[in-house]
Parts: structure tokens; C-alpha cells; sequence
């Protein structure tokens, strides 16, 4: 593969941005058709090239097809899931919503992938980790999206169970009390990719519109005299979004 550091072609970068902007979180439409290793290893390198501090890579994937492990994480899924719910004892509406929304694809989907964060890796000293030490798992959560977006790419459907105990993993899945399980991920092929997010579609959420989380020079001015035309260009943008809607 030829690399050309200067720039992308106008279609390597239309490809770019339809990954970023059809990307999903899938908990649903997984179809029974087997992810290829030859496709998988490359969602797994390019997971592998995510930027980390100091270079320290602290990530490990876990791959997991047994249908065992599978329900023994769905197991942990149903129980926390059950906590959840009774979190909204107090707003039944919000909770008849909750009960309704397909949150996982543990046992759907083809593979599922437990990335972990060791901050031990070519440690104890991590050059840019001293000040700020959570960059590490910062790091990991950037090959997770970079795993993500590959596998949209392959037309591959990613979903992140969250509703999970850490515990739970470690004890599943063997892993080692000095590394953190950051994310459990469901891949597999479906049988479409939805228009809009599926929390965005429920009404559990809206989509912020991008004005509102721009600040120019610091965190008090979202107008100034000199990004005028930046301002001007975001709130065309968010005129766009609610026309489209």
C-alpha cells in the first residue's frame, strides 16, 4: 500500500467522512453471516494505529466467539441492566422508555471484542502521562473509534456495551487485575445501518447542534469579533441540521 503523506484524493476523503458520519452504535440488525479473518485482522491493525501517549499502546483485544463466555456477559448485562432501571423508579415515563430500547447484541452479533487498558506498558514512567494520567485510557477509547470506523468501512455493524460489571470481566475473562477492561463491543454484519442513532430515533436524546459546544479563545465567549466567519459557517451549518430533520 503507497502512502501519499500530503493529501487525500477527493474520494478518499468523501470515504472518510461518510465512516464518521454513518457510523452507529448497532445493538440490533446483526445478521447471520461470518466476519472474514483476513477483514477482521485489518479492523484489528487499524485499531492498532490509533495515536497514544507517549507511544505506549496500552491497548489488548480480546475476541470472543464462544456462545459460554457470550452468555456469561449477557448475564452481567441483565443484572446491571435491572440496576439501571431502578435508578428510574422516580420517573416512570423515562424508565417505560429505558425498558423498551435494545441496548446490547451480545449474543447476535458474529464477534465480540473486550478492549483493555494496561498502564503498565513500558512503564512506570509514560512520556505525557505524568500530569495528566488518564490520557492512557483516553488512548485506548482512540482505538476503539478507530476500530469502529474501519469496520464501517467494511460494512460491519460496532455496538458498545456499557451496561456491564467491570468485575464481572475481569472474572469472564481472565484478565488481569492491573489491566481495566475499557470496552465490550459486539461486530457483526447487518442488515442496514439506521439514518439517524438509534437513542436519537427513540426520543431518548437529541443531537446537540455544533454552536452550542464551540467556545472561541475560552470557555465564556461563543461569539468574538475575530472567528466571525468561523461562527458564521457553524451556524449555517446548525440551520442545515434542523432543515434536515
Amino acid at each position: 500500500m503507497s502512502i501519499d503523506l500530503d493529501s487525500f484524493t477527493m474520494t478518499e476523503k468523501e470515504g472518510l467522512y461518510k465512516a464518521v458520519f454513518s457510523r452507529r452504535d448497532v445493538r440490533s440488525h446483526f445478521i447471520d453471516k461470518k466476519i472474514p479473518d483476513d477483514i477482521l485482522v485489518k479492523i484489528l491493525n487499524a485499531a492498532h494505529h490509533a495515536p497514544s501517549v507517549g507511544f505506549s499502546q496500552p491497548w489488548d483485544f480480546i475476541l470472543i466467539k464462544n456462545k459460554t463466555t457470550k452468555l456469561k456477559v449477557k448475564d452481567s448485562f441483565t443484572q446491571e441492566r435491572e440496576k439501571s432501571i431502578s435508578l428510574l423508579d422516580n420517573d416512570s415515563d423515562r424508565q417505560d422508555k429505558y425498558v423498551r430500547l435494545k441496548l446490547e447484541g451480545i449474543l447476535e452479533s458474529d464477534i465480540n471484542i473486550c478492549v483493555t487498558y494496561d498502564p503498565e506498558r513500558f512503564g512506570p514512567f509514560i512520556l505525557g502521562r505524568t500530569s495528566i494520567p488518564e490520557t492512557g485510557e483516553y488512548s485506548v477509547c482512540c482505538a476503539i473509534q478507530n476500530l469502529w470506523l474501519a469496520a464501517r468501512a467494511e460494512g460491519i455493524g460496532v455496538g458498545w456495551v456499557s451496561i456491564l460489571s467491570i468485575e464481572d470481566l475481569r472474572k469472564i475473562l481472565a484478565i488481569p487485575n492491573r489491566v481495566k477492561p475499557i470496552a465490550y463491543l459486539c461486530l457483526g454484519y447487518v442488515n442496514k445501518f439506521e439514518v439517524r442513532p438509534d437513542l436519537e430515533r427513540a426520543g431518548w436524546l437529541k443531537r446537540t447542534i455544533l454552536s452550542k459546544v464551540i467556545h472561541f479563545e475560552d470557555w465564556n465567549n461563543t461569539e468574538l469579533n475575530n472567528w466571525n466567519n468561523t461562527n458564521m459557517m457553524i451556524q449555517k451549518l446548525d440551520d442545515s441540521s434542523n432543515t434536515n430533520k
